[in-house]
């Protein structure tokens, strides 16, 4: 059982709709007149929306276990998304409708975490940084990097970031998935 005057960022309940919600944000608040109570942002983890909620610190709500397993990504065909488990090497195929928008970061023979509840995948977890080849980008302007300037830039999986200047047309570099943000050469 979690207890709303326990919550924390991270923790995943039941509240009792048959709904996996995960808290966001949590503030304690302790007004001068009246019972404390807990005001909170939670996110539905299966459809992504998120709702602020306030509750009683005494509330109870069922415990919601969700699972993550490394899996490694294979290969697409039509619409659904193979992984392998690398314990069993059993595949496993996935919806596209259930794969983040960050997960046009990962190129084949990656690790991703598989993220289920009772069974029931709903999503998908790039790792945090990945190092991919850029496919296309324009030359950069000599003298023009004094202000920092950047230019698009096409990588090998399709996705198109911004990048500076002097990164050209082949070279490595490290993406940060959760912001689509390059980070340097690798």
């Amino acid at each position: 059982m979690v207890v709303a005057g326990d919550f924390r960022n991270g923790i995943t309940f039941d509240m009792g709709d048959g709904q996996v919600w995960q808290v966001v944000e949590f503030q304690h608040v302790k007004p001068g007149k009246g019972a404390a109570f807990v005001r909170t942002k939670i996110k539905n983890v299966k459809t992504g929306s998120v709702i602020e909620r306030t509750f009683n610190p005494t509330d109870k709500f069922q415990d919601a276990r969700v699972e993550r397993k490394e899996m490694q990504y294979l290969y697409e065909d039509g619409g659904l998304y193979y992984f392998m488990d690398m314990e069993t090497y059993e595949q496993l195929p996935v919806d596209g409708s259930k794969l983040s928008d960050n997960f046009k970061y990962v190129k084949e023979n990656e690790m991703c975490k598989i993220v289920s509840y009772q069974g029931d995948i709903f999503g998908v977890e790039p790792p945090t940084f990945v190092v991919l080849e850029i496919s296309d980008t324009e030359p950069g302007v000599r003298g023009d990097t004094a202000t920092g300037a950047s230019k698009t830039a096409t990588l090998e999986t399709g996705a198109t970031i911004r990048v500076p200047l002097f990164v050209n047309t082949g070279d490595m570099i490290r993406v940060d998935t959760r912001t689509g943000e390059y980070l340097e050469r690798a």
